[in-house]
């Protein structure tokens, strides 16, 4: 598969209470049907679809920074992101490129995408949303809700370090969460070469709480099959069985549709990016199978 080096196009579109920063890649679609390709994630900015973005060299592709992250700016004096938040600023961008767009959104991007759906039914043609971590759909929401919350307390008592490996336990756990799980001393960080000491900041998206209402978040099931959108529930194999390919199981059963299974695990789009790389070649062809099914 041919990987494209075309340089982003940076822009922005004001709204009431952020600057959303955005960038465009590629040709100007042409006339075949295919529009403009948006790839979104949550906590992730636009930088970590670069990999993947160079396999689809021949269409538009559009990135995002989501609100507090990267380069976009909040005006609202808030902290805290909702999905619907997300989704009026995407919504903002998809106006701004020029109407209707195919979308792949992974982890908290794929919950965004399924609030724009709801709230903005005509904005996608087709949605790839990829393991969103919707905890409350699971039938162990409580114990998990809990296991995400120590996950937070770790980070504000220790440190990104420490904080990143319990987080990397939560995420590498296998089946329901159980009361010895949630009794268990968080994993040394030294362990997957993370730092042991901490840098004093406590501000990291991920781990600071700042996006719980995500995880916490209900779709709109009627909404969304409501909508004009076509919606995919994906899940990575490598990712069978961990916490985000449960809510992925749970989401589609939600919305009355199948789970698609990707190469990979839940960053397995990925090509080195922050570190961590996954199968983007054969995921990028995965993903053109899904959009093309469509």
């Amino acid at each position: 598969m041919t990987i494209s080096s075309t340089a982003p196009i940076k822009h922005t579109v004001e709204t009431a209470d952020t600057v959303v920063a955005y960038e465009v890649r590629g040709p100007v679609t042409p006339d075949d049907g295919r529009l403009p390709l948006f790839m979104i994630g949550q906590p992730m900015d636009s930088t970590g679809f670069v990999t993947l973005a160079g396999f689809f060299g021949d269409r538009t592709v559009i990135t995002y920074d989501p609100r507090g992250v990267g380069r976009t700016v909040r005006k609202d004096g808030r902290t805290e992101v909702t999905p619907e938040d997300q989704a009026r600023d995407v919504h903002a961008v998809i106006g701004e490129v020029g109407g209707r767009v195919d979308m792949f959104a992974t982890s908290g991007g794929a919950v965004s995408a399924l609030a724009l759906v709801a709230l903005f039914p005509n904005d996608v043609r087709t949605l790839v949303a990829h393991e969103p971590p919707l905890i409350g759909l699971l039938p162990d929401a409580d114990l998990a809700f809990a296991a995400e919350r120590a996950v937070q307390r770790v980070y504000q008592d220790r440190g990104w370090g420490a904080g990143m490996a319990a987080f990397i336990g939560l995420t590498s756990w296998q089946g329901e969460f159980t009361d010895e799980y949630l009794q268990a001393a968080p994993p040394d960080p030294t362990q997957f070469g993370l730092p042991g000491e901490d840098d004093g900041s406590r501000n990291d998206p991920l781990l600071s709480g700042v996006a719980n209402s995500i995880t916490a978040y209900r779709p709109d099931a009627h909404a969304v099959r409501a909508a004009s959108a076509r919606v995919v529930i994906a899940g990575g194999i490598e990712s069978r069985n961990t916490m985000t390919w449960r809510t992925s199981e749970a989401a589609a059963a939600a919305l009355g549709v199948a789970l698609t299974e990707f190469p990979s695990h839940h960053v397995g789009f990925m090509g080195g990016e922050f570190g961590q790389a996954g199968q983007p070649e054969a995921f990028a062809g995965r993903l053109r199978e899904v959009l093309a099914d469509g």
